[in-house]
């Protein structure tokens, strides 16, 4: 795999990422899970967002 199609890949993981968040809010806005079902969560993704955006600057300044 080249460091285009890496990065492409990063960027959808990214996104989903995204998209979780996303729903995790909906979810909770429409009372379908709770705070502390959501503070579960916050964790993880605020650890990996930080870390895919690093990886994904990482190859894209790679020669």
């Amino acid at each position: 795999m080249d460091d285009r199609d890496n990065r492409r890949f990063v960027k959808i993981a990214r996104g989903s990422l995204y998209e979780t968040v996303n729903w995790l809010r909906l979810a909770y806005a429409r009372q379908l899970i709770t705070n502390e079902e959501v503070s579960k969560f916050k964790p993880i993704v605020d650890k990996l967002l930080p870390k895919l955006n690093a990886y994904l600057n990482s190859i894209g300044h790679r020669e």
